[in-house]
């Protein structure tokens, strides 16, 4: 048991931080259409200027650097696109850091994995937690001249971090990429030019609470009326007072739609954006805020009642039902999901089984405890060398979206969530719960032995199960129970009270209350394991 990790303490996950819904915007005229696209464009190449200036200035980027690029912007919009468009930036630049250190992680990870199969002989068999030695003296030498060209690019991005140097891409790298790859990717020149100037276009505006509406530069009023204002050289486009452009079409909200009018009325600062999905033909409105912190649920009181445990796999969630004392209750249960087709069906599929996970958790009154999963390191091809199938497999599972989308939906049913350090859950489940829940009538898969693992784990109950009881005749009798016992169960058995009635052995009265004391029972006042026995002789009659 040394080389096991130690497992960290279950959490509850806080709710989500902020809210973000969305709506078409039905109704617009070809007018509406030219005059978004010319504000959207004009304010992308501003956009574009100012992120190149950003990441020219690196490291050395300061607060009066920032003034003068807002003063510049300003010129050429207004002060609060100005404020959007340098906020952006930021964010795009911060995210590219981020993403800058995920990479030289990864190429530190691939190069020691490959370091350490280089090192072992051709064909040496793998451990459970090490590969082993590469098949071939072929596939040996392709390795080998990997790790150099693995090396050489750790270099290059440690000396880009280093510097403050990030390579970021304004409408996205892959659609970029497939500019040079038209007949893969299904489109003409025409499609693609669309896409990428639907990409780059800045129609974003941050939200101001005190101001009408909760936002001056895209502005929803509750009857659904969208005006943007208008940047400077573009203002006589203008339909309305003050340099705005009124849209002819309404916009009104499925989801949320109460709680976006209660911030709207009460001035609240509520962001916008407007973007174009060109393969629709569409144009959506995306409103976003904030949420205040909330004190999350104390641990004890979610996990009082019992709870659900539930194993995240790659076409399903098994769910298992467990009582405070870890004991699992009813039958397991599974969520299926197919993650097949457009990305807007898979995200369906995960949206509608995590409702029904939540909705049987809510008619229970129950917490619902998960994996803290995160495969980053596990889907490298080095990692796992030739077991495509099983990078495939983690590949698949939506864990960073599904875990999102769990937090969001579970917080507005009030049903906190735990989670859990996933280390050992399978391996420990399927070796003392997945055997012990199978019947005649029942067969438990070893995800549903993972899910009760889970769910003992966010209880703070080990997941083993308690020993089996000890054979005839080498303590007491057999019929000890093998289910987990309650937190109150006695340390110890106690005396046993006597029993009225009549007796099958000779016991001298007044020995009944002392029956688990070997002392009382025996009358020289030494217990009988301790006395030297000997046997009598034969009478000489017989």
């Amino acid at each position: 048991m040394g080389g096991l990790r130690e497992v960290a303490e279950p959490v509850v996950v806080p709710g989500p931080s902020g809210v973000t819904i969305r709506a078409r915007l039905k109704g617009l005229t070809g007018q509406d259409e030219t005059v978004l696209s010319l504000v959207g464009d004009h304010l992308a190449t501003l956009a574009s200027r100012d992120l190149k200036t950003r990441c020219a200035a690196g490291l050395d980027h300061d607060s009066k650097l920032w003034a003068q690029r807002k003063r510049d912007l300003t010129e050429q919009s207004s002060s609060r696109w100005a404020g959007s468009m340098t906020k952006a930036t930021h964010d795009q630049w911060a995210l590219a850091r981020r993403c800058q250190v995920a990479h030289i992680q990864s190429l530190q990870a691939t190069i020691a994995t490959i370091a350490h199969r280089l090192s072992l002989p051709q064909g040496e068999k793998g451990t459970k937690h090490l590969p082993g030695g590469y098949r071939s003296r072929k596939e040996w030498h392709a390795k080998s001249r990997r790790l150099h060209v693995l090396e050489d690019r750790l270099q290059a991005a440690r000396a880009d971090w280093q510097a403050g140097v990030v390579h970021v891409v304004r409408g996205g790298r892959r659609l970029l990429a497939s500019r040079h790859h038209l007949d893969t990717a299904q489109l003409t020149e025409q499609e693609w030019s669309r896409r990428w100037r639907a990409g780059r276009r800045f129609l974003r505006a941050d939200g101001e609470s005190g101001k009408r509406y909760g936002n001056e530069t895209i502005r929803v009023t509750p009857g659904g009326e969208v005006s943007v204002k208008l940047p400077a050289p573009l203002a006589h486009l203008a339909n309305a007072p003050q340099g705005r452009y009124v849209l002819a079409a309404t916009v009104s909200f499925a989801h949320r739609s109460e709680q976006w009018t209660d911030r709207i009325t009460a001035n609240r600062a509520v962001a916008y954006r407007i973007h174009e999905d060109t393969v629709r033909g569409r144009w959506y409105l995306t409103a976003s805020w904030t949420l205040p912190p909330v004190q999350t649920m104390p641990l004890e009181a979610a996990r009082a009642d019992g709870l659900v445990g539930v194993d995240t796999n790659a076409d399903h969630l098994a769910a298992w039902r467990l009582n405070r004392h870890g004991n699992p209750v009813g039958e397991p249960l599974r969520f299926g999901y197919d993650l097949t087709g457009t990305a807007q069906h898979r995200d369906a599929q995960v949206r509608h089984a995590l409702i029904r996970l939540l909705h049987w958790a809510r008619r229970h009154s129950l917490a619902i405890a998960v994996e803290d999963l995160d495969f980053t390191a596990d889907k490298t091809r080095e990692k796992h060398g030739h077991k495509k199938r099983f990078r495939k497999l983690i590949s698949g599972m939506p864990v960073a979206r599904l875990r999102a989308r769990l937090v969001s939906m579970a917080a507005e049913l009030g049903i906190p969530v735990i989670a859990v350090d996933p280390a050992y859950t399978s391996r420990w489940g399927a070796q003392h719960w997945q055997k012990p829940l199978t019947s005649k009538n029942r067969k438990t898969t070893r995800h549903d032995a993972a899910a009760v693992a889970i769910g003992r784990r966010a209880l703070g109950h080990s997941i083993r199960r308690r020993t089996a009881p000890p054979p005839h005749d080498r303590s007491d009798r057999v019929g000890h129970r093998t289910v987990q016992a309650s937190s109150v169960a006695p340390r110890c058995e106690g005396h046993r009270p006597r029993i009225p009635g009549p007796r099958t052995r000779s016991v001298p009265p007044g020995r009944g209350a002392n029956a688990v004391d070997q002392n009382a029972q025996h009358r020289s006042g030494r217990s009988a394991e301790h006395e030297f026995w000997q046997q009598d002789s034969l009478p000489l009659s017989l």
